[in-house]
């Protein structure tokens, strides 16, 4: 099982790691990672493997939550089901 992790917001240092750490925790794998900076704008699309989460999902979704505002961050965690739903035409 696999989910996509979205993180928005404006652009400082230790974003990556602290994410990246957040999935470790609860044994998620980062399978794929993106990020682009714009001006002060940070964006980043990171796909993890969920298959061996910790936890049930939607906690670890809320502690992703809680994580970026936290931040100062927009960080939200979907199922990748969900996510391709959303986005098909």
């Amino acid at each position: 099982m696999r989910a996509v992790i979205t993180v928005i917001g404006k652009d400082d240092v230790g974003i990556l790691a602290k994410i990246s750490a957040a999935c470790a925790e609860y044994n998620n794998n980062i399978l794929e990672v993106t990020q682009s900076v714009l001006q002060e704008l940070f964006v980043m699309i990171m796909l993890i493997d969920i298959s061996k989460c910790a936890i049930p999902f939607t906690e670890f979704a809320d502690k992703m939550a809680a994580l970026g505002e936290q931040m100062g961050l927009s960080v939200r965690a979907m199922h990748e089901d969900i996510f391709n739903s959303m986005h098909r035409i």
